[in-house]
């Protein structure tokens, strides 16, 4: 099985490319999930998925890859459970999140890290409005209202 320090090291590797809407490098986030999940104490594989949460969603990773990584079953589930499909309504979204066990916990934390005033703060108007209301009604889908 992969250790957290190297499916951290993997997560960052993946990503190193790419940015948040914000321009700020994407393992920055990442990180911020993490550390939310382990303030929320959360367990290893929780911390692992946090890290991980939007690599199959983004294109960092695939699917199959996921499927084939050493990693705990936990962790692969709430991967999948987090990564959000093209076209996915957001009540099938959330209601998977419900139905996955510990992947609640890495969502509230990223949905925390995402809603961040000082974030939002440097997006334009149209995409703060928009963004706030669409992690709003997340949270009320997943009960975190």
């Amino acid at each position: 099985m992969l250790t957290l320090p190297e499916i951290e090291a993997l997560a960052r590797a993946a990503h190193a490319t790419q940015t948040d809407k914000a321009g700020r490098p994407y393992t920055e986030h990442l990180a911020a999930v993490a550390e939310g999940v382990r303030a929320r104490g959360g367990t290893e594989e929780q911390i692992a998925a946090a890290w991980l949460h939007d690599a199959v969603e983004d294109g960092a990773v695939s699917e199959e890859w996921l499927e084939g990584a050493e990693l705990g079953p936990g962790v692969r589930e709430m991967v999948l459970a987090l990564s959000k499909r093209q076209g996915e309504d957001l009540r099938s979204y959330t209601s998977r999140i419900l139905a996955t066990p510990g992947a609640l916990l890495v969502k509230e934390a990223d949905l925390a890290h995402n809603a961040d005033p000082a974030r939002l703060a440097v997006l334009d108007e149209p995409t703060r409005t928009r963004l706030t209301h669409k992690y709003a009604t997340v949270r009320a889908l997943l009960g975190l209202a």
